[in-house]
């Protein structure tokens, strides 16, 4: 196991570019770096640009980890480099990322299934709740784009490993994931997403497990508001998730996967307000929309909320506005990826699980 960061969020990004980023990230201390996609690398997918890349992570004894994109048919429009990729021939682009990735020898790539998008209110911000397409048809077309990258996958030694990304429940990857086959479709474990659907971390966990090759390490602010519960992103450890309980679930079945901390970008790169997320936990469309969780499962989330805002009461952690109102530039946001990676390997040290310089 070792320890890195969002290639897109580490804080100056764009200016410094991916082998800035790169060094960045390693005088922090941390031990590698997972560009969201090889566009971010490369946005012509330069064999040269790529490999110096590789190499300078090489040097510095990093990982190095990327991905492909939004598999969902209704939803890569809204991505149109995928299709610039290949031309105009979508299934070409996917080729073309995916041979230019085993190319450097990246061959767990990232990948999810649809967006969220915070600007709209409560559910319908989730591509979960379109009206002009349902869910379960958006997860039929997944499946079937999907199998026709397997065959490619399989040719190369390739990983497609979805994330438990906001609008998708873990039930519901995990059986995209046996569909299309675990040989050549894995999960991308992201610790703070599957709130959104209503599901504790450590049932999370436990479903997912079995197929986790990459990383997303967050925590999340989750406490009741108008019109339901706020989500907010908040630093590993400061939030709801319990990191002991998670990690020691998913290293017992790869003990060898990275831990890529996602932060929240810093407003100096990204102005905007602070933003709060609506789950709205006690409408009757929303909570049909997730056959999948039990009563049981259902009861533990709600704990984990009642515990979480006798913390808030406490004074333990900050309210939702008083952490919104809290200035979040550079120093902030590279404290708070420093404060991920100290929990991390605290709980790490904790569980006896190695963990590579």
């Amino acid at each position: 196991m070792r320890i890195g960061v969002d290639g897109k969020k580490i804080p100056e990004a764009t200016k410094r570019g991916p082998i800035g980023s790169l060094e960045h990230a390693h005088e922090l201390g941390l031990g590698g770096m997972f560009f969201r996609t090889v566009l971010e690398m490369s946005p012509d997918l330069d064999v040269g640009e790529l490999a110096a890349i590789r190499r300078r992570a090489d040097e510095l004894g990093m990982y190095l980890e990327t991905g492909l994109g939004k598999v969902n048919p209704f939803a890569i429009p809204e991505a149109p480099e995928l299709r610039a990729a290949g031309d105009g021939d979508t299934l070409l682009g996917f080729r073309r990322m995916m041979e230019a990735c085993a190319a450097i020898d990246c061959r767990e790539l990232w990948a999810s299934t649809a967006y969220y998008k915070p600007m709209f209110p409560g559910k319908l911000a989730g591509d979960r709740f379109r009206t002009d397409v349902t869910w379960p048809e958006q997860l039929v077309a997944t499946e079937r784009f999907l199998q026709r990258l397997a065959p490619i996958a399989r040719d190369l030694g390739i990983h497609i490993n979805l994330e438990t990304h906001e609008e998708i429940t873990s039930f519901e990857l995990v059986r995209l994931v046996e569909a299309v086959g675990p040989d050549v479709v894995g999960i991308v474990y992201d610790t703070a997403n599957p709130l959104h659907r209503l599901e504790h971390p450590v049932r999370t966990a436990e479903r997912v497990a079995p197929y986790v090759r990459q990383t997303h390490m967050k925590d999340a602010h989750l406490a009741h508001g108008e019109g339901g519960l706020y989500y907010q992103l908040r630093p590993c450890g400061t939030g709801v998730v319990d990191f002991a309980e998670v990690l020691a679930v998913i290293a017992r079945a790869n003990p060898d996967v990275n831990l890529t901390i996602e932060n929240d970008e810093s407003q100096d790169d990204r102005p905007r307000p602070a933003e709060k997320w609506l789950i709205e936990v006690y409408d009757k469309d929303f909570l049909a929309a997730h056959p999948d969780l039990t009563v049981e499962e259902f009861a533990e989330y709600l704990d984990l909320i009642r515990s979480y805002e006798a913390r808030i009461a406490g004074g333990d952690v900050p309210s939702l506005d008083d952490y919104a109102a809290q200035p979040f530039g550079y120093r902030e946001t590279v404290d708070s990826i420093l404060a991920s990676a100290d929990l991390l390997r605290t709980v790490c040290a904790e569980l006896s699980l190695p963990l590579e310089a």
